[in-house]
């Protein structure tokens, strides 16, 4: 790793970043659309979906462990090699049987893509310069991923509109395209993911998997020891509950503001593309943030202003205030993941990375469920803008867990931040 620059680090890492989100941008528009055509019921769509999630929680941490114990490349590379074979099942699967394979094999894709770009990214950075700021590479990633999904949904409502090609019918278009560029990303990450490991082939991998379980009870080790680690993996329950509101309880709401769901639909799509643009323009502000109000207080300024937006989504009357609201906790959003992430990787060593990352996802998981059943079952019991406003509430109160990683900057500051122009990928 120390052969690159840091400067070569964060292209290739910001590259790397964008070729896995592309694929993702041509299917989301799709995807449900799809499985309909196929001639799957909403149900049963529901249904097979409940397979990633499933593999998911099961396989965040043993991958992470993986990728740690065994290298991130290799990890990585199969993770992207299982999404390739989902994305060519998902162009030729016809029934629930095959569809909740698609989602099974997304499942594993998840829990074995989770982590291990970042922590290369990272590890390699600090090899390349001990003394390097990674958090603006980390909000460039934010940025990349806004973009990359944007862009793949405008080329896949493009695709749609060229109508039927040969065999595939016009929705299949974009899962095809998709699948193509699958190909591509696996090519490249191959070629420029540059890791040094200690040892390859099958005893590598035997070791490696018989190491994995002590690299995940050492990153629960940290946490028992960790009272600041522990706090801001304890975030990701607050933020996983409330993002329901802004995820699934919007479009509802939306409706409800315009008085039409058709009509509703057709102002989400566009307003979806919009925030992940504005998404990435939030992260973007990472630089900006680490240097005034810094990582801590700035990741809890946003948890509370992102708690805000979610009441202007469930108090704005008309559907210009709902969506003006909706925008802006997307760009909430984009900014604090940078910030989140960037004060976990200060909590842990290398060889532990993924795995704390991984349980650090892990606990989205469960709280996203919590927050689907418990949020909707409220909504029905009183009102959407109930539902919301309880939710607001959670998000914003999973702030004050940032208290202790700021109290240990101000003890141990972080490297001041250095040029923001220096830190801006370049050619």
């Amino acid at each position: 790793m120390s052969a690159l620059s840091v400067t070569q680090v964060r292209r290739r890492f910001l590259l790397l970043h964008g070729l896995r989100w592309l694929p993702a941008g041509l299917i989301i528009p799709v995807l449900i659309l799809v499985m309909q055509e196929r001639g799957l019921t909403l149900p049963q769509i529901g249904l097979v979906a409940t397979a990633q999630g499933i593999l998911v929680l099961a396989l965040e941490l043993p991958t992470g462990g993986l990728a740690d114990a065994l290298g991130r490349k290799p990890v990585l590379a199969t993770a992207w090699v299982v999404n390739l074979l989902s994305l060519g099942l998902f162009v030729v699967a016809d029934s629930v049987a095959l569809f909740f394979a698609v989602w099974a094999l997304q499942g594993i894709h998840r829990a074995l893509d989770s982590g291990p770009l970042e922590s290369w990214y990272v590890d390699a950075t600090l090899a390349a310069d001990p003394e390097a700021t990674y958090e603006p590479g980390l909000g460039l990633a934010g940025t990349v991923i806004g973009v990359a999904i944007s862009a793949g949904a405008l080329l896949s409502g493009g695709l749609i509109a060229l109508g039927p090609v040969g065999p595939f019918s016009a929705l299949t278009v974009p899962v095809v395209a998709a699948t193509a560029m699958q190909v591509v990303a696996l090519v490249v990450l191959l070629c420029l993911m540059v890791e040094v490991r200690p040892a390859r082939g099958a005893s590598a991998l035997r070791a490696s998997v018989r190491e994995a379980p002590r690299m995940i009870g050492q990153s629960f080790g940290l946490l028992r020891r960790s009272r600041v680690l522990l706090a801001l993996v304890a975030v990701e329950l607050f933020w996983g509950f409330g993002m329901v509101t802004f995820e699934s309880l919007l479009p509802v709401r939306l409706a409800e503001v315009v008085g039409d769901a058709d009509r509703a639909a057709a102002l989400l799509g566009p307003a979806t593309s919009a925030a992940w643009l504005v998404s990435a323009a939030g992260a973007a502000l990472t630089p900006l943030l680490l240097r005034w109000p810094g990582a801590a207080p700035g990741a809890a300024l946003l948890r509370i202003l992102q708690g805000v937006t979610v009441v202007g989504m469930g108090l704005f009357a008309g559907p210009v205030g709902v969506l003006v609201a909706f925008l802006a906790c997307y760009a909430v959003h984009g900014a604090s993941n940078p910030l989140h992430t960037g004060l976990l990787h200060r909590q842990v060593d290398g060889p532990y990375r993924t795995s704390v990352l991984s349980l650090n996802s892990m606990m989205g998981q469960p709280a996203g469920a919590l927050g689907g059943v418990a949020l909707t079952a409220l909504a029905a019991a009183t009102s959407i803008s109930t539902a919301m406003l309880v939710g607001a509430v959670v998000l914003a109160a999973a702030a004050p867990l940032y208290l202790p990683a700021w109290r240990e900057a101000r003890r141990k500051p972080v490297p001041a931040e250095r040029d923001v122009a220096e830190l801006a990928p370049t050619g």
